[in-house]
């Protein structure tokens, strides 16, 4: 029986990243070639799975990051694993699961939103030299068999940047529950949450649903309804600097069309108020939320730097932009209100390209790549 560790700092079953693997890992121990175990610093229970505590003390995030990376290498080595799997910026691990992308990458962009003083305290910022020296040594670390990416987008970025040959890449792309997220929910949620949330019957709603409001594009998408005098706009989620946006809202005078809902438990119902998602995002490797919306049957507004755009045909199913061109993401949401009469459509054709996505389309493809490693093992 192969011995696999699954790292991860904070292992949450309900993450996105541990979802993404749970479901290949039962496949595997039902088949009695794979027992698993996990190296995290804080962990939730996992039926099945073995943890083994890698939590040393910490002051900082350089710290933090770096003390985890030497415990949990020294756990790995001391068992004897023959496969890790590293969803943590790790050298010597064989899997790694490039689930935030290159930072180089989200680096460059973000400096394009800076003045010097912002550039400055980026350049000499030594967390960031740290992640990118981790991740470049690990990349090309000779143990590395595989990267698995979940977006062409940051595959093309991870081959650019460090040289990986097409056999040490693959792309599987976030699941998603088709039959939780589904147009249907249209029919139960769209009147009571427009009431709830005192929206007009017939006004279209752009919805947007994410934390970290600066790097996803917050701001931007409370510019682009600026002079749509009847789109109204749902932001859910939470930040720090709530109060920054609550005021440019009002700044702009859209504070009557813009709801700022806070974090839910339950997104789904916000889902079915909805008529079109906007993520305008500076840098996103794959963001769940997009692939919802797609499966719920809603047009997709987002930007080249979202690997969801791959799956966005121009004007059929949704628009895309460069993140920082704010006059094309307003005639983005000028092009989705012109086409009111074909929404129907638009719907339809957002559904169809989130309906390959399903939860076990991705378990299937990543149990393939783990067979082949164990096979060449």
């Amino acid at each position: 029986m192969t011995r696999l560790a699954i790292v991860r700092q904070k292992y949450n079953p309900a993450g996105g990243a541990e979802r993404f693997v749970s479901r290949a890992l039962d496949a595997l121990a039902r088949e009695g070639s794979l027992e698993v175990s996990l190296i995290a610093r804080h962990w939730e229970q996992i039926t099945g799975v073995h943890a083994l505590k890698a939590d040393p003390w910490y002051l900082g995030s350089l710290w933090r990051d770096a003390g985890f990376a030497r415990a949990a290498r020294t756990l790995w080595q001391r068992e004897g694993f023959e496969l890790v799997q590293s969803h943590e910026r790790i050298p010597g691990c064989q899997i790694f699961r490039a689930g935030d992308g290159v930072h180089a990458r989200w680096l460059d962009l973000r400096r394009r939103t800076m003045g010097w003083a912002g550039r400055l305290r980026l350049a000499i910022n030594p967390y960031h030299h740290y992640v990118r020296n981790a991740e470049r040594r690990m990349f090309l670390d000779p143990a590395l068999r595989l990267v698995i990416c979940n977006s062409r987008m940051v595959m093309h970025e991870i081959q650019q940047d460090f040289g990986l040959s097409d056999d040490k890449v693959a792309v599987i792309y976030n699941g998603v529950d088709t039959e939780a997220f589904h147009p249907r929910l249209r029919v139960l949620h769209r009147e009571p949450m427009r009431e709830r949330w005192q929206v007009p019957a017939d006004a279209p709603v752009l919805l947007y649903v994410g934390s970290g409001f600066e790097r996803k594009g917050v701001e931007r998408a409370l510019r682009a309804v600026v002079g749509q005098e009847r789109v109204h706009l749902v932001v859910v989620g939470g930040d720090k600097h709530l109060n920054r946006y609550q005021t440019l809202a009002s700044r702009l005078g859209i504070e009557a069309r813009v709801r700022f809902t806070g974090p839910q438990h339950d997104v789904k119902p916000f889902y079915g108020m909805a008529d079109a998602f906007i993520l305008p995002t500076l840098y996103d490797p794959f963001p769940n939320v997009c692939v919802e919306a797609l499966a719920c049957g809603l047009p997709l507004l987002t930007t080249r730097q979202c690997g969801a755009a791959e799956f966005v045909r121009e004007g059929e199913n949704g628009w895309v932009v460069d993140a920082l061109d704010q006059p094309a993401l307003q005639q983005a949401v000028s092009s989705w209100l012109a086409l009111r009469g074909q929404w129907s459509a638009l719907s339809a054709a957002a559904r169809e390209a989130a309906e390959p996505l399903t939860l076990d389309a991705m378990a299937e493809t990543l149990l393939a790549c783990y067979r082949r490693l164990l096979a060449a093992a």
